[in-house]
């Protein structure tokens, strides 16, 4: 989902080739699905609702070790090791 939400920004922000080869140096994996799973498992553990798009979103960053950025904090407290723009 995270990944085709890029494909769709980078068609929205008419990229130019370099710039895309760049973002897709980075694509679906295994392990993005199995660091999915994870923080579902750990948000409900944790007593903590998570979506399903933004749990995609948090494995994306954590997978790939990238700051989260978002303007709804309170989305990810379930989610373990985030680590936001401003922390």
């Amino acid at each position: 989902m995270t990944e085709a939400e890029l494909e769709q920004w980078v068609l929205l922000a008419n990229w130019g080739a370099k710039r895309v080869e760049g973002l897709r140096l980075f694509p679906s994996s295994r392990d993005l699905v199995l660091k999915w799973a994870e923080v579902m498992v750990a948000a409900r553990r944790s007593g903590r609702r998570i979506e399903t798009p933004d749990a995609w979103i948090a494995a994306t960053a954590l997978l790939y070790d990238a700051t989260f950025l978002t303007h709804r904090r309170t989305d990810y407290l379930g989610v373990p090791k985030r680590r936001f723009s401003d922390d």
